[in-house]
């Protein structure tokens, strides 16, 4: 997952994140911890959470142990999940720092990670729903 990103591209805005996230299949937002956390789920299975209210707009997004560790050590605006397993998940901030590709590339990381653990049959209704 940990690929090299040559030319940065940095204009992520919480805006064209949230549009991205619920673009995916199957993919929809609520807000389950109120007003403060757009949640992004799969088949009830949750994958990312986009800030509302903060100055610099953060998402929480799943990943593997070993991406999470390396991504963590390189970059200052990804942490441990803020608020979650701090070895599956990190933290984005949407700074200039990280490229939107690679923001991206995290995202749908974090949405084939809890698809690929949904049983046969909820995937199954996932690929139903393209």
């Amino acid at each position: 997952m940990c690929k090299k990103y040559t030319v940065a591209i940095f204009e992520m805005t919480k805006n064209k994140l949230e549009k991205y996230l619920s673009k995916l299949n199957g993919s929809e937002g609520s807000y389950p911890f109120g007003p403060e956390a757009l949640v992004f789920k799969v088949m009830g299975k949750m994958f990312a959470l986009v800030s509302q209210k903060e100055q610099t707009p953060r998402v929480t997004l799943k990943c593997t142990p070993a991406d999470a560790e390396v991504l963590v050590g390189e970059f200052e605006s990804i942490i441990p999940g803020y608020y979650m397993n701090k070895k599956h998940w990190i933290t984005v901030s949407l700074t200039d720092e990280v490229p939107d590709k690679m923001i991206t590339d995290l995202a749908s990381g974090s949405y084939k990670l809890i698809v690929n653990k949904l049983t046969k049959a909820d995937r199954n209704k996932l690929e139903q729903q393209k």
